[in-house]
């Protein structure tokens, strides 16, 4: 079944959304990312058990263009999730990231813990995680730092045709599994997403001053926090970091999963949820 599409109309300017399942309502979102009717599979964990809400962030789908390149940043973009929240007539939700989905929903709770029911993070960070980080493949002393660069530059390109682009996504995606070559097991349904290349390069500067490990203790939502051990993007010493300093955090770490858990381990992804976020 295919996500149903949606325009939000906020105060502060108007959303593509794309909705699925029953339940209460959970947000889930990405900084660059750009979603359409076939989905997401981080979304998809949910909506068995939540109405799963997909935002399409400025720029991103039929979402407003910003007027001005601050709109781009982490803090606005939880004013705008916030005014989507109110537009839908939520006092509470959920929110559920992944990777720089998981870095927005830090700041969602240490600003909005009030209009937050939980907060998952997974394969995420508080603090910019490439220039003391070896292990990550950010950082210029990775061996698969060029690499990962290069497909990022080539996937900006606009006039790439739909196979050449999924053919380059992949590559790019296989350097952050554990097992790369299972990777047409894990993606495994036709879901298919672009990158918004201005939100992308906005997010590439900010990084380098984003720190905000010590208002973590802000953050009163019951927080689950969820880690590879091998995360490559978002090394696990970030994840352990969260934990220690969210006051009502639980954090867990998938020893076979690099940076998508939830679909390197999925039966146990999926009972963590379970048992401790649902």
């Amino acid at each position: 079944m295919t996500w149903k599409k949606r325009m939000v109309h906020s105060d502060r300017g108007n959303f593509e959304i794309f909705e699925k399942g029953e339940g209460f309502p959970l947000a889930v979102t990405h900084i660059y990312s750009e979603f359409n009717e076939t989905g997401d599979y981080f979304a998809e964990v949910f909506v068995k058990t939540h109405h799963v809400y997909i935002i399409n962030l400025k720029d991103c789908g039929n979402s407003d263009k910003a007027k001005a390149p601050h709109e781009f940043s982490m803090l606005e973009t939880i004013l705008d999730l916030e005014s989507i929240r109110r537009a839908l007539g939520f006092t509470k939700w959920k929110f559920a990231g992944h990777s720089t989905g998981g870095m927005l929903g830090v700041l969602y709770g240490i600003y909005f813990s009030d209009s937050l029911e939980k907060l998952l993070l997974v394969s995420a960070a508080a603090r910019e995680y490439m220039t003391f980080s070896p292990d990550c493949i950010y950082n210029e002393s990775h061996p698969n730092f060029n690499k990962m660069q290069e497909l990022i530059e080539r996937l900006k390109n606009n006039e790439l045709s739909a196979q050449k682009r999924s053919e380059l996504s992949k590559e790019r995606t296989k350097l952050s599994l554990l097992k790369p070559e299972d990777y047409d097991q894990y993606f495994n349904r036709f879901i298919k997403k672009k990158m918004s290349v201005v939100r992308m390069n906005f997010f590439a500067r900010e990084l380098h001053t984003f720190d905000v490990t010590k208002k973590l203790p802000r953050i009163k939502t019951p927080t689950l926090i969820i880690g590879g051990t091998h995360d490559i993007q978002c090394p696990p010493l970030y994840s352990r970091e969260m934990a220690e300093w969210i006051p009502d955090s639980i954090l867990f770490l998938f020893n076979e999963s690099n940076h998508y858990p939830h679909l390197e381990e999925p039966t146990e992804f999926n009972k963590v949820i379970v048992d401790y976020f649902d």
